[in-house]
């Protein structure tokens, strides 16, 4: 039996912290969904970006959302990039929360049906600058999960003593000590006369993967470290369309993909860009340091696409303070990990229940969350 009709009567947007955007799409009947178009540090300007797009889209179809991923990504002639393309994220999976409640499905079961019933997860450790790794990566142990991620190194110049590759094998080690299964982010933080030795001497170690060992503007630097270890390159978080990871897949420089189903629109264009790796049988671990909304989405994406292998979640993150992963849903066990797995969501729509009125009151100071500005010893800027 088709859908009724579903007219966009209110579309609205929640900081929340930490450092959240929350969308709240709700229709003229009432029936509504939620999603997130979280991008760290510039979370007011993706809720600018509504100001923007929202009154093309008050009267219209919540059931086609193809037709509006379309207008709200190619209808205003400048298209992509993360301000807009977040803005778009958490419209489409409001969009599909929204369509799945009304189906009385989850997202996945209305884009083909699911490939499994859980996907691997793993952790944070360490923070910014990482340290007490043993302690961190048992308490992660205890969680029940069996891989864990941290940053590779803190602030990094262009050129360093190797001797710091030293403390980065004795952190990796201690961690791998445990039992637990490591990657490495590099956070773009290591600039390649640094980045090539430092993956080469990580090589006999059997990481997970290394993480952005260069930034994604430099694609030729990445096929080059690409070809130099045999240890998984991953990338994606700051890529925000299928046609930002065509050239890794073409240049053969990523074995991973990590989209942001908040930063590279939705679930509508995560579930292409997924389909796109596997025809290059490149495997996905979308990046989700989130919140609830966010992981939710994730979990939609790795119930329907073959080729995710692993899941990122920022329960216990360094970021979380005051609020964490589990604080703005009433259903907290739906994305609580057990064994180091996350279930696929069986309720509608996105799978999980939003706490309407904590939302709304957190909403009412917000926040300005900004990531920390570092400088080398010399005073120059320092990539966090």
């Amino acid at each position: 039996m088709a859908l009724p009709e579903l007219k966009i009567g209110r579309i609205e947007t929640f900081l929340v912290p930490p450092r959240w955007l929350f969308v709240r799409v709700e229709t003229v009947d009432g029936a509504h969904g939620w999603g997130e178009a979280s991008l760290e540090g510039h979370a007011e300007a993706v809720a600018g970006a509504f100001e923007a797009i929202r009154d093309r889209f008050l009267g219209h179809d919540a059931r086609r959302i193809e037709d509006i991923w379309q207008i709200a990504y190619r209808g205003g002639f400048y298209r992509g990039g993360p301000v807009l393309m977040s803005a778009l994220s958490g419209l489409d999976q409001a969009l599909w929360d929204l369509k799945g409640r009304a189906a009385g499905l989850p997202a996945w079961e209305l884009m083909g049906g699911r490939v499994r019933d859980r996907i691997r997860a793993y952790a944070w450790i360490g923070g910014d600058r990482p340290d007490e790794i043993e302690a961190a990566a048992q308490a992660r142990k205890d969680q029940g999960f069996s891989a864990v991620k941290m940053n590779a190194t803190a602030e990094l110049d262009w050129i360093g003593t190797p001797r710091l590759f030293d403390e980065v094998i004795d952190r990796v080690r201690a961690a791998q000590a445990l039992g637990m299964d490591v990657g490495l982010d590099f956070h773009g933080r290591v600039h390649r006369p640094m980045a090539k030795q430092l993956a080469k001497v990580l090589e006999p170690l059997g990481l997970l993967f290394i993480e952005e060992p260069l930034l994604s503007e430099n694609p030729e630097g990445l096929a080059d470290i690409a070809g130099l270890v045999s240890t998984p390159i991953a990338l994606g978080e700051r890529l925000y369309s299928r046609w930002d990871f065509k050239p890794f897949f073409e240049k053969g420089a990523v074995d991973i993909i990590q989209p942001d189903l908040s930063h590279a629109g939705g679930l509508s264009e995560c579930r292409r860009i997924a389909a796109m790796a596997e025809a290059y049988d490149v495997a996905v671990a979308p990046h989700c340091p989130l919140g609830p909304l966010a992981l939710a989405a994730c979990l939609q994406l790795a119930a329907n696409a073959p080729n995710v292998a692993i899941q990122e979640m920022s329960l216990g993150i360094h970021y979380n303070v005051g609020h964490d992963l589990l604080n703005f849903i009433t259903d907290p066990e739906v994305l609580t990990p057990q064994d180091g797995y996350l279930a696929i969501p069986q309720g509608p729509g996105l799978g999980v229940e939003i706490d309407e009125a904590a939302v709304r009151e957190v909403a009412k100071e917000g926040h300005r969350w900004r990531n920390p500005i570092w400088r080398h010893k010399d005073g120059s800027f320092a990539e966090w």
